[in-house]
């Protein structure tokens, strides 16, 4: 391809006066901030397939959250915009007099979006209340059980990620079975400075969870407290600090088994509508000898993958994303690796090439992650033509405007003409998306800047002061 916007740039821009006559390569370069860094671009237009500017588009480069592109675009392509995880209430007993006799069990399928605070619904709580109140069950001679056996749960987890990250809200597990975004929300007692905050109390409610706090109070002015702890292991420690003297300071883990708070606040929610449940809550992680002969009771519709789609990438959400990329794992349910070789199939039929690319896991918290510039710039091309662009482009971030690109580009010129979602990891600032111009140009970019010498808001100033001068040519 013709590098075309380095041969006119340099020669149109010097003749005007317009006082920009710089690649990508001479930009970068020569501010110290990411002379040093590791920088990868492309930017083209999509209609024509012309190169505007190109530096190192070829290089692979961690991609932090821009992987969910990769990720929200292989299951519009592959799933469709219509589809819905299913999670199911079944029993292997039977009703009678009012009385359900046998055990209720709520089976998963990978939905994440049961009773979400980001993506509100009729409550599956309460809808599954009713549905058994309508059967005329008013008392369960049994247990209610979290049937997880959908996956394989030894990969809650991918085993890319950090153990700094593990235990915390934004890295919760991952299973067939969510509730309320997999997040607990932890009240602390900020005292004085140099005191340890107490825990005060705990949203939702989990039975035998024990929160080691040693978190220590101080004069930061922001939440910079962290989690530690395993999936399905009811022990986290909190460490670091938050601002002292603020009274109750509420901080975010993750849930060490949803299932089993989904259960749990299933029963709680049947005892306070009168129906009596005589057993106890529990979590099944393996296939049962039952399951095919229970019935189904209940069969809850998650929304539309397209709308999960929109959380993905304008929250930046990694539970939603991870909970996708695992769904793409049609034969083996929950397999990473049965997701990625999905992926790498989807995308080679349609021409995009990933083959040398590193795909270690779905939501891009993973920093082996790696995708050159060159390969997402042709992913966007090829949906800027897919029958699911409207809803891919609907699900991204708008600069100055939503989601994470509230603050990109804000009060300039470019402020609600940017779609794209961008990527945040430490020292690694990432962009990709689509321009759109005043004169019905689109152009699709791809923006990397890995291991600058200064913050990520200071490298996120340069990439705007970049993409001003280019798109102002």
């Amino acid at each position: 391809m013709k590098h075309l916007f380095p041969i006119i740039c340099v020669v149109e821009c010097l003749s005007v006066g317009v006082g920009y006559a710089e690649t990508a390569n001479q930009f970068f370069a020569s501010d110290a901030l990411t002379a040093n860094a590791n920088v990868g671009v492309l930017v083209t237009d999509v209609k024509t397939g012309e190169v505007i500017d190109a530096l190192g588009e070829n290089r692979l480069l961690p991609t932090a959250s821009t992987m969910k592109v990769l990720t929200t675009c292989t299951a519009l392509e592959l799933l469709g915009e219509s589809y819905q995880w299913s999670t199911f209430v079944e029993t292997d007993g039977a009703i009678a007099n009012g009385v359900l006799e046998g055990n209720m069990y709520l089976r998963g399928t990978g939905d994440p979006t049961i009773e979400s605070r980001k993506l509100p619904t009729d409550g599956f709580l309460q809808t599954c209340v009713r549905k058994l109140q309508s059967l005329g069950i008013q008392k369960i001679n049994g247990s209610i059980i979290a049937d997880m056996s959908a996956w394989n749960n030894d990969e809650a987890v991918n085993r890319g990620w950090l153990w700094e990250d593990m235990g915390n809200y934004y890295a919760p597990g991952i299973f067939p079975l969510s509730y309320q975004d997999n997040t607990l929300e932890v009240t602390l007692a900020s005292g004085d400075s140099g005191t340890i905050a107490r825990v005060l109390d705990v949203k939702p409610t989990v039975e035998d969870l024990q929160i080691d706090s040693r978190v220590r109070c101080t004069r930061v002015s922001y939440d910079n407290a962290y989690a530690f702890g395993r999936p399905m292991d009811p022990y986290r420690v909190l460490t670091g600090e938050i601002p002292s003297n603020r009274g109750r300071f509420v901080v975010k883990t993750d849930m060490p088994d949803p299932g089993l708070v989904l259960a749990q606040q299933l029963k709680k929610h049947l005892s306070e509508a009168g129906v009596v449940v005589g057993g106890g809550v529990e979590s099944q992680l393996s296939v049962a000898e039952d399951t095919v002969s229970r019935k189904c009771l209940w069969e809850y519709r998650s929304p539309a993958l397209k709308e999960v789609v929109a959380v993905t990438n304008q929250k930046s959400d990694n539970l939603f994303a991870e909970s996708v990329f695992r769904t793409l794992a049609a034969d083996h349910p929950g397999s990473g690796n049965e997701a990625r070789r999905r992926m790498l199939s989807c995308w080679s039929e349609r021409g995009v090439d990933l083959s040398q690319s590193i795909l270690t896991d779905g939501c891009g918290l993973a920093p082996q992650n790696g995708v050159s510039p060159q390969t997402m710039v042709q992913l966007l091309q090829y949906m800027y033509r897919s029958p699911h662009f409207d809803a891919f482009l609907a699900s991204l971030p708008v600069s100055g405007k939503s989601g994470t690109l509230r603050t990109f580009l804000e009060n300039t010129p470019l402020a609600g003409k940017v779609y794209a979602k961008s990527g945040t990891i430490a020292h690694l600032k990432a962009y990709a998306g689509y321009i759109y111009l005043s004169d019905n140009r689109v152009w699709a970019f791809s923006v990397v800047v890995n291991n600058a010498a200064g913050s990520n808001r200071e490298v996120q100033k340069s990439i705007e002061k970049y993409l001003l001068a280019l798109t102002s040519y």
